[in-house]
């Protein structure tokens, strides 16, 4: 299981635990798991789709941030 914060400038956008996360890395699309290596990456335009531990996908458009995993943890800063 993984915990994902996603803030922007305004509001916390969405913090709890999640199954999976599919971000617009800026060299590609890439899927984030559990236990998925460490990584820092910055974030184009795109969708992020991301599934709630209990629920169906949700998706959230951006126009660009950065993502960082480490341990589990997703953290994102976006801007919407």
């Amino acid at each position: 299981m993984l915990n994902l914060r996603i803030v922007s400038p305004e509001k916390v956008v969405y913090d709890g635990r999640v199954m999976r996360v599919v971000v617009p890395g800026t060299l590609g699309e890439f899927e984030i798991l559990e236990n998925h290596a460490p990584i820092i990456s910055s974030l184009e335009k795109g969708l992020v789709t991301y599934q709630p531990y209990e629920g169906k996908n949700e998706i959230l458009d951006i126009l660009g941030g950065f993502v960082e995993v480490q341990k589990n943890e997703i953290r994102m800063c976006v801007e919407l």
